[in-house]
Formats: structure tokens, sequence, C-alpha cells
């Protein structure tokens, strides 16, 4: 794995957000960038998701009192400096080498809400560890359902006494989407990077004990079927009972990620599921879905408020947040750009992703008339067929 050395400070010509891929990909070998880069098919919905941004435009109300006001947002009992959360990345490591670590560190000094994936590089007790040397930010856990339903409890288990406050149960990933990019590079993790939250807890190091459950799953395999997807992969994919012994089997809220139709949003709130992310996975999963924000309203309108909504994909302005707001949503998930910053800068990079993006917001508010979150309304974005007609 190639990494170049990091870049000592922030480049004067980093104003903005998106200005750190550039910085990204010269740091990265094509490996590495082809996975952090890359969506499914012809990556299409990746694009949509920033093209249905730039193609909504703000009406902003001119001579509002705004002095005083501020964009905190409150989430599950927790005050949060601004509704931006840090999305579960896989793996992070192949991209700084403190990977998730320096993530949790910076998230937590900033008092920003970090979502650790399943397939971290770092273990989920290293992880809470920086995040208390940081601060007292909040972190969740990300469960990628496991094959194996102990796998499961451990990982529930281990979030739980670690200090993680919510679950973010991810459905919409039951296999690996098309990703001709990452086939393109031949993509591989390099030695040493692996997903280590599912060693088993009891012996951690034990890789013949992992070689035996893998051969014991492709045993598994060939007596289901002729076909790969719905013979083997589909086989352990997340399913509604799924969610529902979840919901049975942890304290702590559980937040469904990857959304797209209302009904499946009225539903999972309906089992008990305390948030919804309507995501369509960074448009990593299956291409030509709608974009994130073009599926919000919808969900948003079914639900009316009845948990907080959550939103990512494509989000690289603070008036972007602005919109997904005005739209419905109760606070946004960032997950490329901070990658970029971390790849190009380490964590003083995600810091000024998050301090670019809570800036760029105020500043919008301020502009649009706004002075809280909760004012925000789509009476504010123009010639959408949702906008109020006052605010």
């Amino acid at each position: 794995m190639f990494m170049a050395p990091p870049l000592d400070g922030i480049p004067r010509d980093i104003a903005a957000v998106a200005d750190y891929a550039v910085y990204a990909r010269r740091r990265l070998d094509d490996n590495a960038w082809a996975y952090l880069d890359g969506a499914a098919g012809d990556e299409l919905t990746r694009a949509w998701n920033r093209a249905a941004f730039d193609r909504q435009a703000l009406l902003p109300r001119v001579m509002a009192d705004v002095v005083g006001g501020h964009c905190q947002a409150t989430l599950f009992g927790r005050e949060y400096p601004c509704p931006i959360l840090l999305a579960p990345v896989a793996w992070q490591k192949l991209f700084q080498p403190d990977g998730e670590l320096a993530t949790a560190y910076t998230a937590a000094a900033l008092g920003v809400g970090m979502i650790l994936s399943t397939l971290a590089s770092s273990s989920l007790e290293e992880v809470a560890a920086a995040a208390r040397q940081g601060g007292d930010g909040p972190r969740w856990f990300q469960l990628y359902l496991q094959p194996e339903r102990d796998l499961n409890e451990d990982l529930i288990r281990r979030a739980e006494a670690a200090g993680y406050e919510a679950i973010v149960f991810t459905v919409d990933a039951p296999l690996n989407g098309i990703r001709n990019r990452e086939q393109r590079a031949g993509f591989q993790l390099p030695p040493g990077i692996e997903a280590v939250n599912l060693r088993r807890p009891q012996d951690p190091d034990d890789r013949q004990g992992f070689a035996l459950r893998e051969r014991s799953l492709a045993e598994k395999r060939k007596r289901r079927g002729p076909s790969n997807v719905f013979d083997d992969l589909m086989h352990c994919a997340p399913t509604w009972k799924d969610l529902d012994w979840l919901l049975a089997a942890t304290r702590l809220p559980v937040i469904v990620k990857g959304i797209l139709h209302p009904d499946d949003a009225l539903r999972a709130v309906d089992m008990g599921a305390a948030g919804i992310v309507v995501s369509n996975h960074g448009g990593r999963t299956l291409d030509t879905l709608p974009a994130s924000l073009d599926a919000l309203p919808a969900i948003a309108d079914r639900l009316l408020g009845r948990v907080p909504i959550l939103l990512d994909g494509g989000i690289q302005r603070g008036s972007d947040i602005f919109k997904a707001i005005a739209l419905g949503a109760s606070a946004v998930l960032i997950g490329r750009p901070y990658i970029h910053a971390l790849a190009a800068t380490g964590p003083l990079g995600v810091a000024h992703v998050i301090r670019l993006l809570h800036d760029e917001l105020e500043a919008t508010m301020a502009l649009c008339g706004v002075a809280r979150l909760e004012q925000i309304s789509t009476a504010y974005l123009y010639d959408n067929p949702n906008r109020r007609t006052e605010p």
C-alpha cells in the first residue's frame, strides 16, 4: 500500500470541503482511491446525489433579526453543536495510519457524533478509548448483520459496554454493489488491514478459528443452491424479523439506515426504530437509485415528525445541510468529505471539514433570515413543490 507523507498543515488553497479531494488523490494509491471514490455501476446515483442539491435553489427572507442564533441540534436527548455526524466508513487505515482512532478523537474533541463501521480497521473498544481522550463526543455503532446470531450479539454487547449510544442498523447493503471502478483497479485490502471487530472477542488472534468458520460457511453455501446471489449472499440478508430481533436484543436506540421508500420508513418506526437514515449508501450498492435528497420529502411526510430523520449522500456545503433540514431531516451524515480530509492532512483536516460545514451552515441560516434549525422549512426553498408560502 502506497501512501504519500501527510501534508504539514492545511494548504492555503483549501477553502471548501470539496477542495480536499485533490489532495487525497495525490496521497492515496489507485487501490485505496478506487474504494473511497468509486460507486456502483456507472456511478449515476452518486452524481445524482450531488445534482439534487445543486438544482435546489434557496429563497431567503431579508432584514430578519437573527442575532443570537445558532445551529445546535438535539438528537436522542443529547445536544450537538451542529446537525452533522460522521458517517460509518470501513477500513479507515486505508487512508491514514491511525484510521478510526484519529477520526474518533477529532469528532469527540468537537462534540460531533461519529458512527463506527462494523468493518472498522480498529476495534470498537480502541475507538471508544480514543474518543474519551478527545472529549465527550457521542459515538454510535453501525451494525452489518452477520451470518451468526451470536456474533451479532457479541458486537451489540461490546458496543453497549464501550459506551456507544445507539445502534445504526444498515439494511441496504446485503451484498456489495457492482463497483466497476474497484474491479478495474483490482481492489483488495493490503496486509495488516482487516475488519478486526469480526474476530471472536474471546480469542481475537485466533486465525485458525476464523478460517474454520469461513470453511463452515462455505460448506453451507454449497448445500443451498446454484445462485451466488439468491442462494448464498442473500441467505444472510437482513429482514424485518431481524429488525424485530435487534430491537429486543439491545437497550440502545436503533436507527435504521438505508431507507428510500416511505412505506419502509413507516414500517420500521411502527416496529420501534428510534430513527431513520435516508440513504442510498453513497451510490455504492445499486446504481440508478434516486438521490437521497429527492427521496426525503415523501418519507418526512409519511413519518410526520415521529422520529428523527437523518440523511446522507452528496453533502459538500453548509447550504446543502440547510436544504436537507428544510425538506425534513433533523441532521445529516457526511462520508467521503471527511475521509478525503483524513487522507490529506489527518485529524486536522477532519476538524477543518467539520468547521467549514458548521460555519457555512450558520452563514446560510443568517442570510436566509433563520436563527434556529427549527425555523428552517420549505418556505426557504425556491420553486419547490413542497414549499410553504410563509415561513
